[in-house]
């Protein structure tokens, strides 16, 4: 294909630059804006910069955002909206998709519409209200915020004890630390089974053959242990239109069909033996599952992104096997604390143990940046880097993985150790006994 011009759109934090650079390095023109002031030196070095993203439009031949959120307010779907109504090429969603992140009650009520069978599940407003309804309905349920803080992850609370006594607990915990800015939470009931997130790309009309299988691993330890951050790590892989897809994101097709999305869109399950129950969607690309999804590409990720943006048939060609996505990060993540960053985390270098010197295959960019051709941390966050590997098997996969992660140093960096474990584990061998995974 011939060289296209990219627009990137962070239009809060950055998180797209690594996308960018992929394509940049395919050989089309990129340029890349990121609105958060502690951000804009990420990806320095990989891609050009603009100040103006707005001025850009008309430039460019695809415009990409990369999240829902300007700010504390899920508004790209308005400007992606606008930007095609004026009939420009625009990878992003609409109001409508925006809010089935934002407000985890309509993105219910959504699948439901479309009949999706979806988990018990109520808002609240008030911590006494949810308090009353655990106790005369005991039982274990997930506590997921609303509103500004729902991207707060450590707020996210999984109960366990089967009468609700810990989900009390928490809510009562919860009131005193964050009532003044938690203005209402969802209580949904906990179901114990695998967690698997189906994921389609969208062109405007229908979904995109394959499928995206992933497996998130949000725990910031080994063992699914610890906090909760946005992600330390994916394992996936592509497949047909099977069972799982029947049951989730098919029925959903016409809906984003009259909405006019085109992207990624992402919705993460519990299964069982009885059921599909969705979890959530992130209607936008996720992170690093999209660093992990490009990886797999074996069709060019620049040719896809422009035939998805105008609608055409861009004959996806991926890797027929296994991947997972490690995410190294630094101090204090998943926490802010701006001196832990600085003493330890900013700036750091990133050191390729390579006869070259140069990063192995697989390596890409978080919050990074290059200055004379030195690789070092960029931003606040302390996520710098993310690692993939791929293979036959899972164990294939990891192993190509943590092979190159060795090859990598970061002073002070950590990263799980356990990415793809899970499936291995059984995660695998139980959806296959249930029938999910056939064509």
């Amino acid at each position: 294909m011939d060289s296209r011009r990219f627009l990137f759109v962070s239009a809060d934090v950055a998180l797209i630059g690594d996308l960018a650079w992929q394509v940049h390095c395919e050989g089309h023109e990129v340029k890349y804006y990121i609105e958060a002031s502690s951000d804009r030196e990420i990806a320095d070095g990989f891609v050009s910069k603009t100040d103006d993203w707005r001025a850009e439009v008309d430039w460019a031949d695809v415009i990409v955002f990369d999240d829902i959120w300007v700010g504390d307010e899920a508004k790209t779907g308005e400007l992606a909206e606008e930007l095609r109504a004026e009939g420009h090429a625009v990878v992003g969603g609409t109001p409508n998709t925006d809010r089935l992140e934002a407000d985890r009650g309509y993105a219910m009520s959504v699948l439901e519409e479309h009949g999706v069978n979806t988990l018990d599940h109520r808002e609240f407003t008030s911590f006494d209200a949810a308090i009353d309804h655990v106790r005369d309905n005991s039982a274990p349920y997930v506590i997921k915020p609303l509103g500004e803080v729902q991207n707060v992850k450590r707020l996210l609370y999984v109960g366990r004890e089967d009468d609700g006594s810990d989900v009390i607990d928490v809510l009562q915990a919860y009131e005193k630390a964050w009532g003044h800015r938690m203005k209402g939470f969802q209580l949904q009931r906990k179901v114990d089974g695998v967690e698997v997130a189906i994921c389609g790309f969208f062109d405007g009309e229908r979904f995109v053959d394959p499928i995206n299988f992933n497996f998130e691993h949000k725990k910031l330890f080994p063992g699914n242990i610890g906090p909760s951050t946005g992600e330390m790590g994916t394992s996936t892989f592509w497949a047909g239109r099977n069972r799982l897809f029947a049951a989730t994101l098919e029925p959903l097709e016409s809906w984003l069909a009259s909405e006019g999305y085109v992207g990624s869109i992402d919705l993460n399950c519990i299964v069982d033996g009885d059921g599909v129950y969705p979890l959530e969607f992130t209607p936008r690309f996720g992170y690093p599952t999209i660093t992990l999804q490009q990886e797999t590409f074996e069709s060019p990720t620049g040719e896809f992104f422009y035939r998805l943006a105008r609608g055409e048939d861009p004959n996806l060609q991926v890797y027929d096997g296994y991947a997972i996505a490690v995410r190294l990060v630094l101090p204090p993540f998943p926490f802010d604390d701006p001196k832990t960053y600085d003493e330890n985390s900013r700036n750091a270098a990133v050191v390729f143990d390579t006869p070259s010197g140069e990063p192995p295959a697989g390596v890409h960019i978080e919050d990074a940046k290059r200055v004379d051709g030195q690789w070092r941390a960029a931003g606040e966050s302390g996520m710098p880097l993310v690692v993939t590997g791929m293979g036959e098997t899972m164990q294939a996969a990891r192993e190509q993985a943590y092979d190159r992660i060795d090859d990598i140093v970061v002073p002070n960096c950590y990263y799980r150790d356990d990415i793809g474990e899970r499936w291995i584990d059984g995660d695998g061998d139980r959806l296959l006994a249930w029938g999910y995974l056939g064509p």
